[in-house]
């Protein structure tokens, strides 16, 4: 790493923004954490909504480089929870996030999208899944992280900033989500640990990169078959998972 760099993470108290907050200070960069309720560790930490202007502008002010994390992070139950969570939170946000940061001229730009926009090329195959691959979103919830990306285009091209989509593979937030992940070979081998989380961020926000777009995935080691294509990830950004599953459980669980 060149230099420490001034950092702000959007969902910062969640589970892949508490590690990714972890492995930035780690490595020396100064971290700023958004978030709707305080994040842990974390002495400048902004709580407020990404559906707030205001207050995300205030979290953008002299920031180097952006992790937007801050989303409803799956599909919701109902048509009325489509409406007045899903899309507020995660298109509504985007908005004032990718806004605040070009006013504010931040350099780099990370996007948290999902493997979910591939979900049914994930479970039907041809593997492993290329980022250049038509998307076969799940759902709603998968359908606003493609808008998402590309909106990130969008900025790349007319406002020049430099940004990365990453196509997270499966952090688990809970233990009944550790427990479904158990229970399938597949979602095995799209598993991401949360230190492996940490890394590949921290890598987004300090590669030097060649062009000012790009989509990647980032998963752990695969267990069984090689579902995501890690190699432009590797070449792009430097990025390589030391894990596979189960390693890393233990901090979602607690232990």
């Amino acid at each position: 790493m060149a230099q420490s760099l001034h950092v702000l993470v959007t969902g910062s108290a969640g589970r892949v923004g508490q590690a990714v907050v972890a492995e930035l200070q780690t490595r020396g960069h100064v971290v700023r954490g958004f978030d709707r309720v305080p994040t842990p560790s974390l002495s400048d930490a902004i709580v407020g909504n990404a559906t707030d202007a205001n207050a995300v502008q205030r979290a953008m002010a002299g920031v180097h480089s952006l992790i937007h994390l801050a989303a409803v992070p799956d599909d919701v139950d109902t048509p009325r929870a489509v409406l007045e969570e899903l899309f507020p939170a995660n298109i509504t946000g985007l908005y004032h996030v990718m806004e605040a940061a070009r006013a504010s001229g931040v350099k780099r730009v990370v996007l948290a999208s999902s493997g979910q926009v591939n979900w049914w090329q994930q479970q039907h195959g041809p593997f492993p899944i290329h980022a250049e691959d038509p998307p076969s979103p799940k759902y709603w919830y998968a359908a606003t992280k493609m808008f998402m990306e590309s909106i990130g285009r969008g900025y790349a091209e007319m406002h020049g900033l430099s940004v990365i989509v990453a196509r997270l593979g499966w952090c688990p937030r809970t233990r009944a989500q550790v427990e479904e992940i158990a229970a399938q070979s597949w979602a095995q081998d799209v598993y991401l640990s949360p230190r492996d989380a940490g890394r590949f961020f921290a890598c987004a926000v300090e590669a030097e990169l060649k062009t000012n777009f790009g989509i990647v995935y980032a998963a752990s080691q695969f267990l069984h078959e090689q579902r995501f294509d890690l190699e432009p990830v590797k070449q792009l950004l430097g990025y390589e998972p030391h894990e596979r599953w189960p390693q890393g459980i233990e901090i979602v669980l607690g232990r």
